[in-house]
């Protein structure tokens, strides 16, 4: 296996090994995890059917694969959005954020206390690297420093601002009342009210720090990363707050190696899976193919004409690396060659791999020929007769008479050396014993040789003038 594993194979694994495991931590504990594992399952019976030579089975799933994408984009919009969005954070994979808001939380987490001994319902949610705007909605704008008194004042039951939660953004409150989507995951227990619902939903979908505060029974709980935790005292929570939102690098360790052998187990079985999935995907990696494509020659100059080309196909040689990719004999495949660049006269022009189109996980190892040869002249345009191609004898009598054309010339273009042998153009066969009976034809008129057109796309018109015309 070594002997073709290339670097470029390493870098295909671990970046999909860390892409995986960003939406594996993203959506772990949330509904969206069981419906990624479903289409995983799905995705390996379909690679396993097609591996088989089960056509009807790896059919059937592959055109319901089309449909299964849709319905994901359409229902899990929200999802795909935000995780988008996140992906722009993945900076923090290897380093620490640095802090961003002041450490000012004993204040806010006396209050909060004290506000859960009073009974006072209070949500608060810390704005961390990730943007609330989507999700934290209907909300009134503020922007005030945040305080005892602040707080105290939007949460007291009757005040206008009470109902909803509050948006803290570097230490500063910025919105009032607004309103934060629902957990949907049927682990909450049956005595968590609204509050801590919304709480969970919105730490299920961003990084956001959520702290509750409850009416009911006068708990404070925190909410990161879809986990519900109680806090028992004030300094409990305040280090939580200075923890998560303005952590303190640890100088002893290196941020990298933190990084790389934290939640080692899950990673290692992405990367395990992700693996496999590489070597099912690239199993018929270096299979070579033959086949005959043919020349196709564009953006010849506009002065010049091209008058013979060898050879008018080449044999490619294909290397496939992925069972995605489809049978090389199945596949369309055309030389599609410049001229844009050739002189009058005699030119070779090499056969490029950037010539061909050909689909992700295919490459050409060899072309034979390598090159053809063009021949081209200057084009040149010449004014030329029209000539009837009569069949048959012309009746004699008073019906006979002399047959004319409109119009007359016609310009053609084409290679100098052929333009200049043409002394007429003909028209399709006429019917000598027609014309007798008709005093109107029309016919179109017959290229007069190969590379020659007739710059008239329209029929010319035959007339018989009788003698009594003349």
């Amino acid at each position: 296996m070594s002997s073709f594993i290339r670097i470029q194979d390493i870098a295909d694994i671990l970046i999909m090994t860390i892409l995986i495991y960003q939406l594996y931590s993203w959506f772990r504990r949330t509904r969206t995890m069981q419906v990624l594992f479903g289409l995983g399952v799905v995705t390996l019976i379909y690679f396993a059917t097609r591996f088989l030579g089960l056509y009807m089975t790896s059919w059937i799933l592959q055109e319901l694969g089309t449909v299964l994408i849709v319905l994901v984009i359409v229902v899990f919009q929200a999802e795909i959005r935000q995780a988008l969005y996140r992906f722009s954070h993945l900076r923090h994979l290897f380093y620490e954020r640095e802090a961003t808001q002041a450490n000012r939380f004993h204040e806010i987490a006396e209050s909060l206390f004290a506000m859960a001994a009073r009974r006072t319902g209070a949500i608060l949610v810390f704005q961390r690297s990730e943007a609330l705007g989507d999700l934290a909605l209907n909300g009134v704008h503020l922007d005030c420093e945040l305080n005892p008194q602040i707080m105290e004042t939007i949460f007291t039951s009757g005040t206008p601002l009470h109902d909803g939660a509050a948006l803290v953004r570097d230490n500063r409150l910025v919105l009032a009342a607004c309103h934060l989507p629902l957990t949907t995951s049927p682990d909450v227990p049956q005595y968590l009210g609204t509050r801590h619902r919304a709480a969970l939903g919105l730490s299920e979908k961003t990084d956001a720090v959520v702290v509750v505060v409850s009416e009911e029974r006068g708990a404070v709980s925190m909410a990161v990363g879809s986990e519900l935790t109680i806090m028992d005292t004030p300094g409990e929570l305040e280090a939580a707050l200075n923890r998560l939102i303005n952590p303190v690098p640890d100088k002893a360790d290196k941020p990298v190696s933190r990084a790389l052998f934290s939640n080692l187990f899950p990673k290692m079985a992405i990367l395990l899976m992700v693996t496999l999935f590489w070597l099912l995907v690239t199993s018929r990696s270096g299979q070579i193919s033959t086949v005959t494509a043919p020349v196709r020659l564009h953006g010849i100059p506009k002065k010049l004409a091209l008058v013979q080309s060898s050879p008018e196909s080449v044999e490619v040689r294909l290397k496939s690396y992925s069972l995605l990719t489809p049978i090389p004999s199945k596949l369309d495949i055309v030389a599609d060659v410049d001229l844009s660049e050739v002189k009058e006269g005699y030119s070779t022009l090499r056969i490029r791999h950037s010539d061909f189109n050909l689909p992700s996980g295919m490459v050409i190892n060899s072309i034979s020929p390598a090159s053809i040869r063009v021949a081209t002249e200057k084009k040149i345009r010449k004014r030329v007769p029209v000539t009837v191609s009569m069949k048959g004898a012309m009746p004699h009598g008073p019906q006979g008479g002399q047959v004319m054309c409109e119009p007359a010339e016609v310009e053609i273009e084409g290679p100098a050396s052929r333009v200049e042998r043409i002394a007429s153009v003909a028209t399709e066969v006429v019917e000598a014993s027609q014309m007798s009976r008709e005093q109107v034809l029309q016919r179109n008129l017959v290229p007069p040789a190969n590379q020659v057109a007739v710059l008239r796309d329209e029929p010319v018109v035959i007339r018989l003038l009788k003698r009594s015309e003349r």
